[in-house]
Parts: C-alpha cells; structure tokens; sequence
C-alpha cells in the first residue's frame, strides 16, 4: 500500500466522518463515493466496511426504542441480509465493472430525493410486507455497491418515525446490512490481512473526522451544510458514472 493512497484513504474517512459527525449518517456513502475514483467498488468496500461497522453500532444502543425498531424493521433488515447473500459475487463477478457506473447514479438519486424532501408514508398496516420487499432490492443494490442508503432510508422515513428514533433505526439497519456484507466480502476474499493498515487509517480518520463534525454541529446550520453537502454529492455521483463509462467503452 503506498503512501499516497494511504492519504487519500485518511481524507476520504476524515471527510466522511465529519459529514456522520454533523447530520448522523452518510460515513459509507460518501467514502465510498471518494474511494471509487481510485479504486474498484470491490476494494473500496473492504476497507469502509469496519469503520462502518463500528461508528454505526454506538448508534444502535444510544436510545430507547431498540425494541420497537426490531419489531417495526426486521422484514427490511431480513430482506437486506437475504439480497446481499443472495447476490454474493456482484462485487467481483463480471458485472463489478459497472459497479462504479452504478454507485455514481445511485449518488445523484440519493442527492436529489435528499434536495427535493420528497416525501410520502406508508400506512402502519403495510410496513411489514413494503418493508421486506424494499430490503430485498437494497440488499441487490448494495451487494453490487457497497451502498444501502436507496431505497431503505426513503422508507425509513415513510415510516413515521421520530427523529431519534430514526437516528437509532438507521445505527440498527446499517450495522446488520454491513455485518452481511462483511460475510460477503470474507468469502470473496476482499476482506484480508492487506486491507487491516488502511482499515486502521480510516478507522482513526472517521472518529477524529466524526470528533469535528460534533463540535460543528452545535455551531452551524444544518440545513445548510446538508443542502450543500447533497449538491456535492450530485457532482462526485456524475463524475463517478460518466468517467466510469467512458473507461467501459473507450
């Protein structure tokens, strides 16, 4: 691993973890994102994956509503672990050259359902089966991406849940959807002895990235630095798609 990748492994997490840090999420997807303009989706999941594990699971115990989540969540997150399982060789099958192609789209999606507050519910008697379903075609998406925020988390907010509960449902949801993907990339073989000293950077990067962000939060709008941050999204998303073709068929 040479040094300058190294670097851009600690600004890409540093930069993650600020955006976690201000809003409470968005760590894997924005470097993911980063890491996708040097690297295959493959390699860039393998090293995300821990930081993402381990900045989610304080998330998962920090609240109250622990019970009720599981009760409301679990055909979603049964429905991921069986999409990721399911679609196991994504990640490096002969389909992982569109990976990246894929994960820019699904950043400009991402960015825009964000930027529109688009919004819609979905009736407490219907949670359950939409749920599933909706955590099968995340589970797809992020074996082939490494990304789970599209369509769970427009769901989770259809839902109807209260702010801190959703924080803590998105902590659950993105602590077992990664847990399955580490399985994944465990028996493909990307998740190895090589990827534990850019694993540590970014773990190191993400907490003083996250550290930063906290401190922000309490001084700036977040409404602002969100807006900002999801027109910066649409940009990298277009960049990742459209160089990523060009490579594909030039």
């Amino acid at each position: 691993m040479v040094d300058h990748l190294l670097i851009l492994i600690a600004f890409a997490f540093l930069l993650a973890g600020f955006v976690k840090g201000t809003l409470g999420l968005g760590l894997p997807t924005v470097a993911m994102g980063l890491l996708a303009t040097t690297m295959s989706p493959g390699r860039a999941i393998a090293i995300v994956i821990v930081p993402a594990i381990v900045t989610n699971i304080w998330q998962t115990f920090v609240g109250p509503y622990l019970r009720d989540i599981l009760r409301r969540l679990w055909p979603l997150m049964a429905g991921t672990v069986a999409g990721i399982w399911l679609n196991a060789g994504l990640l490096t099958g002969p389909y992982a050259a569109y990976g990246t192609v894929v994960l820019g789209l699904l950043l400009v999606i991402y960015a825009i359902v964000g930027l529109s507050r688009f919004n819609f519910k979905v009736a407490r008697r219907h949670e359950k089966w939409i749920g599933g379903i909706v955590g099968l075609i995340t589970g797809v998406i992020s074996a082939a991406t490494g990304v789970q925020v599209i369509p769970s988390m427009p769901f989770m907010q259809a839902i109807g849940m209260e702010r801190d509960e959703l924080v803590q449902a998105l902590g659950v949801f993105f602590t077992t959807a990664t847990v399955a993907l580490a399985f994944n990339l465990t028996a493909s073989g990307l998740l190895t002895a090589a990827t534990a000293l850019p694993g540590a950077v970014a773990m190191a990067a993400s907490f003083a990235g996250m550290l930063i962000g906290q401190a922000v939060r309490t001084r700036m709008q977040p409404d602002v630095f969100r807006r900002w941050f999801l027109i910066a999204m649409i940009l990298l998303g277009l960049y990742l798609a459209g160089s990523a073709l060009l490579k594909l068929h030039g």
